[in-house]
């Protein structure tokens, strides 16, 4: 099942986005809604964007969220346990197979692709 959503990255479009989600694993809810945060707090809040979540013809799910800014890419940090900041990343690469960006002139896409329920975490 694929989901396309546009919306303005605020904080109330966190708890929202979820909803919308409901049907799609934890995973995939912790994710979108990590992606939608970094654009609020790193490209600014208000900000449009798409989100996308697509089954991949191997069975995974790949989490997109597109938002407008090319340059303010996200940054893999390995926050200190006094670190108000800096989890976001580190939690989506812990849960996901791999993520990435795709850059265009006028926009950016982060993405990240997470594994089968029924797959195995050492596959």
């Amino acid at each position: 099942m694929t989901v396309e959503l546009r919306l303005l990255a605020t904080p109330k479009a966190v708890p929202e986005l979820r909803h919308h989600l409901r049907h799609h694993t934890y995973e995939v809810r912790l994710c979108a809604t990590e992606l939608v945060t970094n654009v609020i707090d790193h490209v600014g809040e208000g900000t449009p964007v798409t989100v996308r979540v697509l089954g991949t013809d191997d069975g995974h799910t790949r989490v997109e969220v597109t938002d407008p800014n090319a340059r303010a890419l996200p940054v893999l940090l390995r926050a200190a346990t006094t670190d108000e900041h800096g989890r976001g990343m580190a939690l989506l690469d812990a849960l996901a197979m791999r993520w990435g960006v795709e850059q265009a002139a006028d926009r950016k896409t982060v993405w990240c692709l997470l594994r089968s329920r029924a797959e195995p975490e050492d596959a």
